[in-house]
């Protein structure tokens, strides 16, 4: 009797049916694997929210095609009956609990993350002490690339109990802070102008976002923070070593002392 049910909730598949089953879920693919190559080679070739936005798009496109060619394939198998679904569903939410919790968990949250956007292609974030930038948005795992080249493979299941840092947040604009460090006797006017004109001169600078020189005095001595944007988030090393060796090298010209941290000092420096 049991059994009689089970196969009263699928259809009788015929060689036409199977045949479109094939076609839907080749196209589907296809059209995912095509997206995956033909948006990021577009997005490349444009600069600032064009490029973001189009990155964007991209796990946005593979859900909705997903979707859909499960849309088209479900009435083929199923006798799409409310009560049908309801088992099928049921006995589906059943089986994924005990066998595929986590990795469910990460679809879920996936599936989630595409539409809250913690962090979509193009930002640069900061996951489990991994700063990098997020090249790709799978479907359990986002992908990210750090400074030294290195891929690491989030899963989704982070932004459920872990802090997710996005220093662009779709943004064209990246803040880099840098720091320097000076013995306490000097000038500070003197030296907040001249890493302010360090930035403004650095070839990397985005100029219409501010420039701040945050001062702030230490026991050891005193603490200078640059505050300003690259042109693209992609140059912020380059930006950052670029102001720290000119900005060293102006200081050094002024004869102002660079402070001498104790061993037992902790600075915290950002990314």
């Amino acid at each position: 009797m049991e059994a009689e049910k089970l196969l009263g909730l699928f259809k009788t598949l015929t060689q036409d049916i199977v045949i479109e089953i094939v076609v839907v879920i080749t196209s589907a693919v296809l059209i995912v694997w095509l997206s995956q190559r033909v948006l990021p080679w577009l997005a490349n070739h444009l600069y600032g929210r064009q490029r973001l936005l189009l990155l964007a798009l991209i796990p946005t496109t593979r859900i909705l095609i997903f979707l859909l060619a499960l849309a088209w394939v479900v009435p083929l198998v199923i006798e799409t009956t409310m009560q049908n679904m309801i088992a099928i569903l049921g006995a589906a939410g059943v089986a994924i609990g005990f066998a595929m919790k986590d990795y469910v968990s990460s679809l879920i949250a996936g599936i989630v993350a595409v539409y809250e956007l913690p962090y979509r292609p193009g930002d640069w974030i900061e996951v489990d002490g991994q700063y990098g930038e997020v090249t790709h948005i799978g479907m359990r795992t986002v992908e990210i690339v750090t400074a030294n080249g290195d891929f690491v493979f989030v899963p989704h299941l982070k932004i459920w109990d872990h802090l997710i840092v996005n220093a662009n947040r779709g943004k064209p604009s990246l803040l880099c802070v840098i720091d320097f460090y000076l013995a306490a006797d000097h000038d500070p006017y003197l030296v907040q102008q001249v890493l302010y004109d360090v930035a403004l001169t650095s070839p990397y600078l985005q100029l219409s976002e501010p420039i701040a020189v945050v001062v702030a005095e230490q026991p050891w001595g005193t603490h200078y923070q640059l505050k300003a944007n690259p042109i693209d988030p992609r140059q912020q090393f380059l930006f950052k070593s670029d102001v720290t060796a000119r900005g060293k090298t102006c200081l050094r010209a002024l004869s102002v002392p660079f402070a001498n941290l104790p061993p037992d000092c902790v600075v915290e420096v950002s990314p």
